[in-house]
């Protein structure tokens, strides 16, 4: 092992801690591959499964694997064209079994932080799905809470929006702008910093030691 994936380990015991005190679950694999594994083996035949927009999930091989799975049933949000489509996909999505993302950010001390543009992706994780599975490379982890706001607005922000090749303020600079477009990508910031209490363990937070995603 390296230096690094010591260094990870480590960082993620203790984070892991902070987010089980929090009312979520927790886990860490070194390695995307071994979490993808796991993910898959805890859902059972027949579940519903979505996701919000997330490159982790798409680098990590978890997307394809699900899209290519006999077992597990698929709601696809690329389908949806229009805005009625799109309006039945999200009410969809709220009613699934899993709910998969990443986090634009987690904090040392395990609170969540995410910034999103329609919003469909942080109401799921809020409220609605069965299960959510926040998936995140160790890339993520900022010192505290300031901290893991900027970086959701100074790193994560600009890479989505040149990515999804927007001409805003942050893609000619590599910082937010605060911009006020209206196809801006920045309107919801929302911080979890603690599990519904009703719902123990619905979120399932998993670490991965390797860097992923923006």
């Amino acid at each position: 092992m390296s230096v690094k994936s010591d260094t990870y380990r480590l960082s993620a015991e203790n984070i892991i801690k902070k987010i089980k005190m929090r009312g979520m679950d927790a886990a860490y694999y070194e390695t995307g591959e071994q979490a993808k594994e796991a993910i898959l083996a805890e859902m059972p035949e027949g579940s519903v499964v979505t996701w919000g927009g997330s490159m982790t999930i798409e680098e990590m091989g978890l997307a394809d694997a699900i899209r290519n799975s006999d077992k597990l049933v698929f709601l696809d949000r690329s389908t949806a064209k229009t805005t009625e489509e799109r309006r039945e996909m999200y009410t969809k999505q709220t009613a699934a079994d899993y709910f998969l993302m990443s986090s634009n950010a987690i904090t040392m001390d395990g609170e969540l932080v995410n910034i999103d543009g329609n919003g469909n992706r942080v109401a799921c994780l809020i409220i609605g799905p069965a299960h959510v599975y926040v998936i995140a490379g160790m890339n993520k982890i900022a010192p505290d809470l300031d901290s893991a706001i900027k970086r959701a607005r100074n790193i994560a922000s600009p890479e989505n929006n040149v990515r999804l090749g927007k001409e805003h303020p942050c893609t000619k600079t590599g910082r937010c702008g605060d911009c006020l477009a209206d196809d801006c990508i920045c309107n919801q910031i929302v911080i979890t910093r603690r599990n519904s209490g009703g719902a123990p363990g619905r979120i399932k937070v998993i670490l991965i030691g390797e860097e992923l995603g923006y």
